[in-house]
């Protein structure tokens, strides 16, 4: 089989709540004469967003297309988990023509593109492109770029400070992998945030990379699918805070799913989000809800207090079962805290 041959992948990755899936459902809704397969790697045990993209399948990406991993990271499971799932993926009778992989929030795209080196998947896919997407609005807040002076004047103040807190080498790694870089929620952070959080974008990049803002993940499917980046033969000019070691850690992370009852006031229920978000540092929420007396379910989806909310989908023949997804980092996170703000009582 020749390079030619080979089924192109396109690895998207980016922080907690960057866009990724909305990304993903434009390119579902726009595949240009592709057949699309999706692989969803979650952090934690109960997927979503897998759950959220097979609501929109259709005959360009059927539901048995889109494939959820939420048993850890994609690459510290290769040979378990992601290397039978691409090859179930391959042995389908009408083969995918591009695959989509939506990486955890959490997760470190470098050691994912190493799996594709694996001998019983290398000759037959190849990494298309790495695209990046982060939030215009956050970055432009310098969310995730800390200040190096601030950070000089920390190890002067304290010898234990010896490196950048761990959601900043996240942003970083994943910029320093990637081959396009989206500012996404454009429309939020206005002229003037785009173009700081693209000043601090290129500042961190290690080369120079294309960096496109978009709203909604709308954007031309042309400009990000067929890059040809071979990304799996360039890791050289990727670099990683994580170089050199032969895993990664995500213990600075951790997930608790919460079981709510019926509610009857969405609203109340993210102004509950919103409080998390204030005193505990919660980084984010997502799950689906049932709401009381609407067939429909409710999909929560939040970055910090920041809080959307809809209608997705009926219940159908499904149990009307409410589970929020709460993510932060380790030592952030309290599930009786949570339920206790949520007003639940621990199961």
């Amino acid at each position: 089989m020749t390079d030619l041959a080979k089924i192109p992948v396109t690895v998207i990755t980016g922080f907690l709540g960057s866009g990724k899936t909305t990304l993903i459902r434009h390119l579902m809704q726009n595949p240009q004469g592709r057949r699309l397969a999706i692989l969803v790697n979650e952090f934690g045990s109960v997927g979503v967003d897998g759950d959220i993209l097979k609501s929109c399948a259709d005959e360009n990406c059927p539901a048995e297309n889109i494939v959820e991993l939420a048993n850890g990271c994609i690459c510290c499971t290769v040979a378990d988990d992601f290397i039978p799932t691409v090859e179930a993926l391959l042995a389908m009778p009408q083969r995918p023509d591009h695959i989509l992989i939506e990486t955890s929030g959490l997760a470190l795209p470098k050691p994912l593109l190493k799996a594709f080196d694996w001998p019983a998947i290398r000759s037959r896919i190849t990494v298309d492109g790495v695209i990046a997407l982060a939030d215009a609005e956050a970055v432009a807040a310098g969310r995730f770029a800390p200040d190096p002076a601030a950070v000089q004047a920390q190890r002067e103040a304290d010898d234990s400070i010896d490196h950048e807190t761990p959601l900043s080498e996240v942003f970083e790694d994943q910029i320093a992998c990637a081959d396009i870089v989206l500012l996404t929620k454009a429309d939020l952070a206005g002229e003037a945030g785009v173009a700081a959080a693209r000043a601090i974008i290129e500042a961190e990049a290690p080369r120079r990379l294309p960096i496109l803002a978009i709203t909604e993940g709308t954007i031309d499917p042309q400009v990000i699918l067929g890059l040809g980046a071979a990304a799996e033969d360039d890791l050289a000019a990727r670099p990683s805070h994580h170089d050199g070691h032969d895993d990664h850690e995500h213990d600075d992370f951790e997930s608790v799913v919460i079981e709510l009852p019926e509610i009857a006031d969405p609203e109340a229920l993210a102004n509950a989000i919103r409080r998390l978000a204030r005193e505990q540092s919660i980084l984010r929420v997502k799950g689906h809800v049932a709401v009381t007396g609407r067939p429909m379910r409710l999909l929560v989806q939040a970055v910090g207090e920041r809080v959307r909310h809809q209608f997705d989908q009926p219940w159908g023949e499904r149990p009307r079962q409410s589970r929020l997804v709460v993510i932060a980092e380790h030592h952030d996170i309290d599930p009786a805290a949570i339920r206790a703000v949520l007003d639940m009582p621990a199961p």
